[in-house]
């Protein structure tokens, strides 16, 4: 596609990026990166150019991933079934074994590798590592699941200033040295809170909200927070939108100057919704924005 485009027009668009370049340098921006951007390779590999590219104009990136399809195969090679409650797993002290090889080993440290390789300088953090997400236990039924009490965000601040992008797999862990499975929706916002985000932008399998689920057109292009409530009571917001929703809310609530829940499945759509007009999803903000 970028072939068949004249060294002019590729000029024009860069000329057409700069203020949202210059808008964003220096600028915290958390990406949550999970769903089938992160299983299909190519959808990957463009997630890391775009992560790169940002790093390289000045924006201070921060990559928190999950990696539940991963955490499945390893369960199931080693004759585990998975089992969820309210969409989240449940994680006894075996699987939250497992859900640390995979998390905070192999899913951290290709992606390191990976942003290493497209030209990115980058460093891999668990929520353990200088007990960055402290956590307790959520609910007993669900095992080793922990809720967020604080984030200690010095370990995420000290790489940025160094010119790094963090990659934060959503590991937690309590005073006594628990580790809890942390919902990476859940930990991005609290994360992204404790930043001071200018942006977080939610990565998922879908375009965004839509007023009609069966209509791709019907997206909703901005809410504010407000508006984003009376779509829930409406049932427009529903399912599988709610939680990610309340996730978007809790972090306008801590801070956070924008949220986007984005179609990850679209090449490059990090860069659309950051360096062009048009976005790629549903834009939250705070009321009276």
């Amino acid at each position: 596609m970028l072939n068949a485009i004249t060294n002019h027009e590729r000029a024009e668009v860069l000329v057409q990026a700069l203020p949202n370049i210059k808008r964003y340098n220096g600028k915290t921006i958390v990406v949550k990166y999970g769903g089938n951007a992160m299983i299909d390779d190519t959808l990957k590999a463009q997630v890391m150019e775009d992560v790169v590219l940002l790093a390289l104009i000045g924006v201070k990136v921060v990559l928190v991933h999950g990696g539940g399809p991963e955490i499945n195969g390893l369960m199931e090679k080693l004759g585990k079934k998975p089992e969820f409650v309210d969409g989240l797993r449940v994680t006894d002290a075996e699987t939250m074994d497992i859900v640390q090889m995979v998390l905070a080993g192999k899913v951290n440290k290709t992606l390191v590798n990976l942003l290493e390789n497209k030209g990115g300088r980058a460093v891999g953090l668990s929520g353990m590592d200088g007990r960055l997400i402290e956590a307790v236990q959520k609910d007993p039924r669900l095992g080793y699941v922990g809720e967020v009490v604080k984030i200690h965000p010095a370990p995420i601040t000290d790489l940025l200033e160094k010119g790094y992008i963090p990659v934060v797999s959503t590991i937690g862990c309590d005073r006594a040295g628990n580790a809890y499975n942390i919902n990476g929706d859940t930990a991005a916002a609290y994360i992204a809170g404790a930043l001071g985000a200018e942006r977080m932008l939610l990565m998922t399998d879908i375009a965004g909200i839509l007023r009609d689920k069966d209509d791709p057109a019907s997206l909703i292009s901005e809410i504010t927070v407000d508006e984003a409530a009376h779509l829930r009571e409406q049932g427009v917001i529903s399912g599988g939108m709610i939680p990610k929703v309340d996730c978007c809310v809790k972090a306008i609530g801590a801070g956070v100057k924008r949220v986007v829940i984005m179609d990850g499945r679209i090449p490059h759509s990090i860069l659309m919704e950051l360096l062009t007009d048009e976005g790629a999803g549903t834009m939250v903000k705070p009321n009276g924005d």
